[in-house]
């Protein structure tokens, strides 16, 4: 976007900035992540609050966590009931997260804290959505950065919106679109998706992603699989679409091969075909017509799960940080009335969104 359309913002930085970390089994790295971004953030003399988000780890990250808070009562806590998917617990950060700017990053370090004062440099200029774009991916294997790339040029191609390659969730987002991220409620979340989705002036901050810190990778091939599934079913009908070419081709190639054994039969006799070609006939048949179903059945999966209109998640816990939140300057959309019926109490007296 030209920068000469935008309006930079008189305040050098955000009054409060609130710092999204959904973690899960990540003891041996938060003290680590913690200290990084405690000096980070002296460096620049920044106001901030750190979210974290428990997303039912089984070690004892929310024992670290709450370690963390009694130290630093500018830390936040949401101990989700069970774990729901790092998509859905990011979503639970934003939810809880107070300030008039919100940087989402992990807990392994790979995205540098360092880099926050390039995000706010460009939020400076009036940016709602300052988006850090890795340009060396360190620590990697060529297949993770092959596939990722092929994910990003399919996405680009099939998808409505385009979604910036190289980039992950580590950004820092305004207010404005964190209150429009919020109205939007649905169970299959692809936050990369949603970010893209929401639009708002954005800019493409470059950084080297290091190596994991500590600890290990919780995304194995398959779960990155199921997840690129989800972009694309999500923000993309071009699998339905793709399903009937390949059954409109396939009815066509039946019926010139229906017309060439007749002429066959007319003009040569009808000599018996062989078992083979059957065989091979019915199986690409089968296999497409399971194709298309499973295509299908996706789609139909996820329709049925948002029908049934859960919330998107339950705390077991919130423990809020001392800071009080800024004074607002700008004014958000009222809540979608679908949304507000999904903000839930439990006996605690703690919140509950949907």
């Amino acid at each position: 976007m030209n920068e000469d359309l935008l309006t930079p913002r008189q305040q050098d930085r955000p009054a409060l900035l609130s710092i999204v970390c959904p973690a899960y089994n990540e003891e041996e790295v938060l003290a680590q992540f913690h200290r990084h971004l405690r000096k980070a953030m002296a460096a620049i003399d920044q106001n901030f609050e750190l979210v974290f988000v428990n997303d039912g780890s089984r070690d004892n990250t929310l024992g670290l966590m709450r370690l963390i808070r009694e130290r630093y009562p500018n830390t936040s806590i949401v101990d989700l009931s069970r774990n729901f998917g790092k998509e859905i617990a990011l979503s639970a950060g934003l939810d809880a997260a107070r300030g008039d700017a919100v940087v989402v990053i992990d807990a392994d370090l790979q995205d540098p804290p360092e880099v926050i004062e390039a995000l706010i440099a460009e939020w400076r200029k009036g940016y709602e959505v300052v988006y850090a774009q890795r340009k060396a991916r360190h620590g990697e294997t060529w297949l993770k950065k092959a596939t990722a790339g092929g994910f990003y040029k399919l996405m680009s191609r099939l998808g409505a919106v385009r979604l910036p390659e190289n980039t992950g969730d580590f950004r820092l987002m305004s207010r404005k679109v964190v209150d429009a991220i919020g109205q939007m409620r649905e169970r299959h979340r692809f936050m990369k998706g949603v970010f893209a989705w929401v639009g708002f002036p954005a800019k493409a901050v470059l950084y080297d992603r290091d190596p994991r810190a500590a600890g290990t990778t919780k995304w194995n091939y398959w779960k990155l699989w199921n997840l690129s599934l989800e972009g694309i079913t999500s923000f993309t009908t071009a699998p339905l679409k793709i399903s009937t070419y390949i059954g409109f081709i396939t009815a066509v190639l039946a019926v010139m091969a229906g017309l060439f054994y007749l002429a066959k039969a007319v003009l040569f006799g009808d000599a018996v075909a062989g078992f083979p070609t059957l065989i091979t006939v019915m199986l690409f048949l089968g296999g497409t017509q399971l194709f298309v179903l499973g295509v299908m059945g996706e789609y139909l999966g996820r329709i049925f799960n948002e029908t049934k209109d859960r919330p998107l998640y339950f705390v077991n816990r919130l423990e809020a940080s001392n800071l009080a939140p800024p004074e607002k300057d700008e004014s958000p959309k009222a809540a979608s009335p679908k949304a507000a019926s999904n903000v839930l109490t439990s006996q605690d007296g703690e919140v509950v969104k949907g």
